[in-house]
């Protein structure tokens, strides 16, 4: 017969068991006893605030390890809504609506939508596609910058005049590039810049539909960055208070933060806004 195990409960951490066995029989001795040494506390091992705690770090370990592994979508393209909106279909047959991530192109109701959404389609459609995730906004849609054969389908829409630099959410390190390329592109008057008159940047033109307001002649004026308070034309060498109708005139590419600045570049005030 097997005697209970009997704990020795000393602070010792190398905890001993005693085990005494006896077959039975009055005649027999009992055998000496079995010392099994513990590799550790008994005591911490009993310890539920320790156990939950190293529990607790394994899973945040494991949640940490899957986010990342979802913050990559490959899929082939099933659908281009728009010139900055997709849907990829992945291997497990589920799909992904994208929204790509710090760019907007005109809607469809504006000039240059349709051409915009035919330029992504073009790099894009039917296509396996890589999508690094940065966010997901309040439509449920992943937001994310899309790759195709090493290409980088948001980059290459600013550097075609498709599309703008999204001000308000593009604030990567890479979007002081992005915003470069887009005032290269309308210097060289690709894409939508190649028009008579400024392009309304998508935010206003939402902005106006909302209120009401879908006049062709909606402001082409927002608020910018501190960085830019004043833009100056590179042929006229005039440069424009932010509040001036001309101050995203096709060729205003140039950025002064002061209004000194601009004049020791050799730039003038403009005559309207008079800055």
């Amino acid at each position: 017969m097997v005697s209970p195990l009997v704990l020795d409960q000393s602070d010792d951490p190398a905890q001993e068991v005693y085990m005494e066995t006896n077959t039975g029989n009055p005649t027999d001795r009992p055998s000496k006893p079995i010392k099994i040494a513990f590799l550790f506390n008994y005591r911490c091992l009993r310890d539920r605030e320790a156990l939950l705690s190293l529990l607790l770090v394994f899973s945040l370990l494991f949640i940490s390890s899957t986010s990342l592994a979802q913050a990559i979508i490959k899929g082939k393209v099933v659908n281009v809504a728009d010139g900055d909106t997709i849907t990829v279909l992945d291997s497990s047959y589920r799909q992904h609506k994208i929204r790509l991530y710090g760019i907007d192109t005109p809607e469809k109701g504006q000039a240059f939508g349709n051409s915009a959404k035919k330029f992504t389609a073009g790099l894009v459609a039917g296509k396996q596609v890589e999508v690094k995730a940065y966010d997901v906004d309040r439509y449920g849609r992943t937001v994310g910058v899309v790759m195709v054969a090493g290409l980088n389908v948001n980059r290459e829409l600013i550097k075609a005049g498709y599309a703008w630099q999204y001000r308000k959410y593009c604030k990567a390190s890479f979007c002081g590039d992005w915003l470069q390329l887009e005032r290269e592109a309308r210097v060289s008057m690709r894409g939508l810049w190649d028009f008579a008159v400024d392009p309304v940047p998508p935010w206003e033109w939402r902005k106006a539909k909302r209120s009401g307001n879908t006049s062709s002649k909606t402001s082409n004026t927002y608020t910018a960055p501190a960085s830019e308070a004043y833009h100056g034309n590179v042929k006229s060498h005039v440069f424009h208070a932010p509040s001036c109708r001309h101050y995203e005139c096709k060729n205003c590419v140039q950025s002064f933060g002061s209004r000194q600045e601009a004049l020791d570049s050799g730039y003038r005030p403009c005559g309207m806004c008079r800055p």
